[in-house]
C-alpha cells in the first residue's frame, strides 16, 4: 500500500492534497490529537455552565432560538445529520469524496471544532481502510457550509446511507463492518462540526485545479506540435519579447514552447524562403494566452491552499489554556466566497485553454492556412478526415463558454432568510469537472490532428521531445489514411491526456507548474 499522507493541520501542501486525490491514504498527525481533546473538553465545560450555545444546545439556522434539553443533545446531532442528508443527483466521484474527507479531518485536527478524538479517528480509519460514503453531488449553495453533501458523509459515520468499500456499494453499516469499523453516536456539537464547512466545494475546486494544471501543461505540448505541423514560426517565443512584458506565466510558457520545439528539423526546413510574415494568433499568441492562464491558476492555488488549511465550521471553540473561560463564538467561516471566486477563475482558464486549442485544430484542417491536405486526409473528398472532429471541438468549447458564467455572482436566500447571502461555490466547483473533460477531448483532437499534420512532413522530424509525443500517440492510434470510426481514437487520447501521458513523454523537459506558487 502507498504510504499515507500525514495531515499536519494548517500545514498540508497542495502536493499532498494532490496525492490524496490520486488515491493515497491519509491520516492525521498524532500530534494533533491533544488539541482535539482540549476542544472536546471545552465543549463539555461550556455545556456544564448551562448557557445557550448555537448548535450545541440550540436548534439550527432559523431555529437557533429553540433551547434543547440536555437529555436530547445526542438526538439533536443525529437529527441534524439525517435531516440535512437531502442531496440529489449523481454520486460524487470517490476520489473527490476522499479528498473531501481528508479536508474535513485536517479541519477537525486544529481543535477548534469541539469533536472528540474518537470521532476524528473514525473518519481517519475510513480514509485509511477505503470506506467512501456515497455523496450526491447536488444540494449545496456554498453557505452555511456544504451542509447536504457533508451530511451524507457524516451519515455513513453513524450507519445511515451508503458507502463504497473495495469497489462495492453497500449500506453504510455493512461497509463499515466490512472494514472492521462500527458506527459512532455523535456527541454535542459533533454533527454540526462535521456538516458545517467548505470541504465539498474545496475538494471539487482542488481536484479541478489539479486537472487544469495537467491540461495547461498538455496544451503547451499540443500547441508546440501543432506549430510544427503548420510549419509555424518559433520566433514569437523569443525570450526578449516576453521579458519586455514582464508577466511570469508568459515568460515561462514561452520558454517551454521554445524548449519543446528545439532541434526540430521541420522548423529548420522553413526558416528561410517562407513567404508568411506572421502566423495566426492561435500560434503566435500562445505565450500570452497560456501564460495568463498559468498566472491566474497560480493565484487560485494560493487561495485554495489557504482554504484547505483553514477551519471553516461554526461556531468555533476557543480554549482558555489558563482556566475554564472557554468560548464558542459564532461567525461565518463557512461562507465559501473565496472558493467560489477561485472556481470561477478556473472555469475561465479552462475555457481559454480549450478555445485556443480549437482554433489551432481549425487552422490545421484548413488547407489555405495550413498548406496541408484538406482536413488532413491524403484523399479529401472520398474521405472527410478531421472535418467532424474539428466540429466536435467547436461544440465542446462553446459548451464550456456557456458553463463559464460566474457562479459567484449568484445568490439565493435560504433557511427562512436567516442565510440570506450564499456563495454558490459548490455548483461553481462541481461544474469544472465536465468542463475539464471537454478540454481533454479538445486537446485529444488537436494532438491527433497535429500528429497527422507532421506525418505529411516526413521524412522530416520534429524535436526529440515532440517525436516522443508522436510516438506515444502512434503506439495507441495509427495514422488516418482512410476514414474510420473516429470516436474511440479521441476517447483513447483524451484518457492519455488526463493520465499525464504527454507530460511524461516530454520529460525531463520542464513544463510550468501551477501548484508551486502555494508551496
Amino acid at each position: 500500500m502507498t504510504d499515507p499522507v500525514i495531515l499536519t493541520p494548517g500545514a498540508v501542501t497542495l502536493d499532498q492534497w494532490a496525492a490524496i486525490a490520486r488515491g493515497a491514504p491519509a491520516r492525521l498527525d498524532p500530534a494533533a490529537f491533544p488539541a482535539i481533546e482540549r476542544g472536546a473538553a471545552a465543549v463539555a465545560a461550556i455545556l456544564a455552565k448551562g448557557a445557550p450555545v448555537y448548535g450545541i444546545n440550540t436548534g439550527f439556522g432559523k431555529l437557533a432560538s429553540v433551547r434543547i434539553d440536555d437529555a436530547d443533545l445526542a438526538k439533536l446531532q443525529h437529527n441534524l445529520v439525517i435531516s440535512h442528508a437531502s442531496g440529489v443527483g449523481e454520486p460524487l466521484a470517490p476520489a473527490i469524496t476522499r479528498l473531501m474527507m481528508a479536508l474535513k479531518l485536517a479541519n477537525l485536527g486544529q481543535g477548534a471544532s469541539g469533536v472528540r478524538p474518537a470521532t476524528a479517528r473514525l473518519l481517519e480509519a475510513m480514509l485509511m481502510k477505503g470506506v467512501v460514503p456515497v455523496v450526491p453531488a447536488q444540494g449545496s449553495v456554498g453557505a452555511s457550509g456544504d451542509l447536504a453533501p457533508l451530511a451524507h458523509m457524516t451519515a455513513a459515520m453513524i450507519g445511515v446511507g451508503e458507502a463504497i468499500v473495495a469497489g462495492e456499494r453497500l449500506p453504510a453499516t455493512q461497509a463499515l463492518a466490512r472494514a472492521g469499523l462500527a458506527p459512532i453516536e455523535l456527541g454535542p456539537k459533533e454533527g454540526l462540526a462535521l456538516l458545517n464547512g467548505t470541504q465539498f466545494s474545496t475538494a471539487n475546486a482542488l481536484y479541478a485545479l489539479f486537472t487544469a494544471e495537467r491540461l495547461l501543461r498538455t496544451g503547451l505540448v499540443a500547441g508546440a506540435l501543432t506549430t510544427d505541423a503548420a510549419k509555424g514560426s518559433d520566433g514569437p517565443f523569443d525570450p526578449r519579447i516576453h521579458a519586455l512584458r514582464r508577466h511570469p506565466g508568459q515568460i515561462e510558457t514561452a520558454a517551454a514552447l521554445r524548449a519543446l520545439m528545439a532541434g526540430s528539423a521541420i522548423r529548420a526546413s522553413h526558416t528561410t524562403g517562407d513567404d508568411r510574415i506572421q502566423d495566426p494568433y492561435c500560434l503566435r499568441c500562445q505565450p500570452q494566452v497560456m501564460g495568463a492562464a498559468l498566472d491566474i491558476l497560480r493565484n487560485v492555488a494560493v487561495t485554495l491552499g489557504r482554504e484547505a488549511d483553514g477551519v471553516t465550521d461554526n461556531p468555533l471553540i476557543f480554549v482558555d489554556p489558563e482556566g475554564d473561560a472557554h468560548e464558542a463564538i459564532s461567525g461565518g467561516n463557512f461562507h465559501a466566497e473565496p472558493v467560489a471566486f477561485a472556481a470561477d477563475i478556473v472555469a475561465l482558464a479552462l475555457c481559454e485553454i480549450g478555445s485556443l486549442a480549437e482554433r489551432r485544430i481549425s487552422l490545421l484542417v484548413d488547407p489555405v492556412l495550413s498548406r496541408l491536405p484538406a482536413f488532413l486526409t491524403p484523399r479529401p473528398g472520398l474521405n472527410s478526415g478531421f472535418m467532424i472532429p474539428q466540429v466536435t471541438a467547436a461544440a465542446l468549447v462553446s459548451e464550456n463558454k456557456q458553463q463559464a458564467h460566474p457562479a459567484s455572482v449568484d445568490s439565493i436566500p435560504t433557511s427562512a432568510n436567516q442565510e440570506d447571502h450564499v456563495s454558490m461555490a459548490a455548483h461553481g466547483a462541481y461544474r469544472l469537472h465536465r468542463m475539464a473533460r471537454n478540454v481533454a477531448n479538445v486537446l485529444a483532437i488537436e494532438l491527433l490532428a497535429a500528429a497527422q499534420g507532421c506525418d505529411f512532413h516526413g521524412p522530416l522530424a520534429s524535436s526529440e521531445a515532440l517525436e516522443r509525443v508522436r510516438a506515444a500517440i502512434r503506439a495507441r492510434v495509427p495514422a488516418l489514411d482512410d476514414d474510420r470510426f473516429f470516436a474511440p481514437d479521441i476517447a483513447c487520447v483524451a484518457d492519455m491526456v488526463l493520465a499525464g501521458a504527454f507530460e511524461e513523454a516530454v520529460a525531463p523537459l520542464a513544463l510550468p507548474r501551477v501548484t508551486e506558487a502555494a508551496r
